[in-house]
């Protein structure tokens, strides 16, 4: 068995030196990792011996300075002692932490998600959605409901996961729950992140997630066909409300921007390149900028929403769960029988883009996309385009071979 390394030494920081008095810090190490904090103590340069790391001399300063830094030893060394009786892996960061009472001494899996859909509830509105902060939590739900049923627990240590841990919990999201698989990977990540976070910052030895791979198991995405796109643009509705969220369904089928990126365009975002208008911006959800073109049905679209404009807002737009309940209506009015939702107009953008002779680099570009195989996922290749593609092939071959 591999001998632990634990040491505890003190340092002054020069760099914060304030007429010869310098502030006295500490620092954990424990087998390679390594942790810092500040002793809220202070000493004259002079009267520090690096070498000894304590105060010189018999001073009534340098001994109330030195009682204190054995004092700070002692305790690291007893909250070190601690963890080490109960856990089997000890960094320097939790003995830290256990020592400056930050938190607790040890992470647990709920413990975990709370703080981080405290944090996450913080974002809501600025680079987070509401819907995805309630999908967070309905995940912590389905965690603590998977540990009573099947290990009798109200929480456990994030050190206390494995392989199986996780394997079971996405048997019980599929056949307890009753989700999808698809469904079972997207409830998969929060977990995976809070595990990936612990593991990073050395409160679990191994990332239980590394050896395992949870299948997205990927439907083929559905959208709108050039026929379907123009009969929802060109049904006549009276109903106001209905029509913006028309409107705004369209502009999505010709731009590819996501619901929410929608919503946050403002006039500011119209900007003039090489003497045509282009749409500039970021993803909400992912901060990758994106660019487009405004081509001439979606630019006819901004200018006929301009009377229900609220500030600098290119659209009015009300909830997400209200447009697609509306655009549903529309569809249905437009004998679409296709299960509608917001997000089909990403979906259709893609896949109209593609058919066209787009390239997937370009449509990767301008869906903001992180990774190239997230459009693949989105954009479907039709048919129609493997028809084109495999007669332009013909024509060039054609000729050049015989048999």
């Amino acid at each position: 068995m591999m001998r632990s390394t634990f040491k505890t030494v003190f340092y002054v920081n020069g760099s914060k030196e304030k007429s010869g008095i310098v502030p006295i810090m500490g620092r954990v190490t424990i087998n390679g990792t390594i942790a810092q904090f500040s002793c809220k103590q202070s000493i004259s340069k002079e009267l520090w011996d690096a070498k000894a790391n304590r105060a010189k001399g018999k001073s009534r300063k340098s001994m109330d300075v030195n009682h204190a830094l054995d004092n700070i030893k002692a305790q690291i060394a007893k909250h070190y002692q601690r963890l080490s009786d109960r856990e089997a892996f000890v960094t320097a960061e939790m003995v830290r932490n256990a020592y400056q009472g930050i938190g607790t001494e040890y992470e647990t899996v709920l413990r975990a998600f709370d703080k981080m859909n405290a944090d996450f509830a913080k974002r809501v509105g600025k680079d987070r959605s509401e819907r995805t902060y309630r999908k967070y939590l309905t995940v912590r739900k389905y965690v603590a409901e998977f540990m009573k049923n099947h290990y009798k627990r109200s929480d456990m240590g994030m050190n206390e996961l494995t392989e199986e841990f996780i394997h079971d919990y996405c048997l019980y999201l599929r056949n307890e729950v009753g989700l999808a698989q698809s469904s079972v990977w997207i409830y998969s990540i929060p977990l995976k992140h809070i595990v990936t976070s612990a593991h990073y910052h050395g409160k679990i030895p191994r990332n239980p997630f590394a050896q395992y791979h949870v299948n997205p198991d990927h439907k083929e995405r559905g959208f709108l066909t050039e026929n379907e796109i123009k009969a929802m643009s060109t049904i006549e509705l009276e109903n106001a409300n209905f029509a913006i969220a028309r409107d705004i369904f369209i502009f999505g089928c010709w731009t590819g921007i996501s619901f929410v990126d929608i919503k946050n365009l403002t006039t500011d975002n119209i900007v003039e390149l090489n003497g045509s208008r282009w749409i500039v911006s970021k993803r909400q959800k992912t901060g990758v900028p994106f660019q487009i073109k405004l081509m001439d049905i979606p630019a006819q679209i901004i200018e006929r929403n301009k009377p229900f404009r609220n500030g600098k807002n290119l659209f009015n737009i009300n909830s997400y769960d209200m447009v697609n309940r509306r655009i549903k209506t529309v569809a249905k009015m437009c004998g679409i029988e296709k299960n509608i939702s917001f997000h089909l107009s990403r979906h259709s953008f893609a896949v109209l883009a593609l058919n066209y002779g787009m390239p997937i680099e370009s449509v990767s570009k301008i869906l903001g996309h992180t990774n190239i195989t997230t459009t693949q996922i989105y954009a479907k290749v039709t048919n129609t385009k493997l028809e084109n593609d495999i007669s332009a092939f013909e024509d060039k071959v054609s000729g050049h071979f015989t048999i």
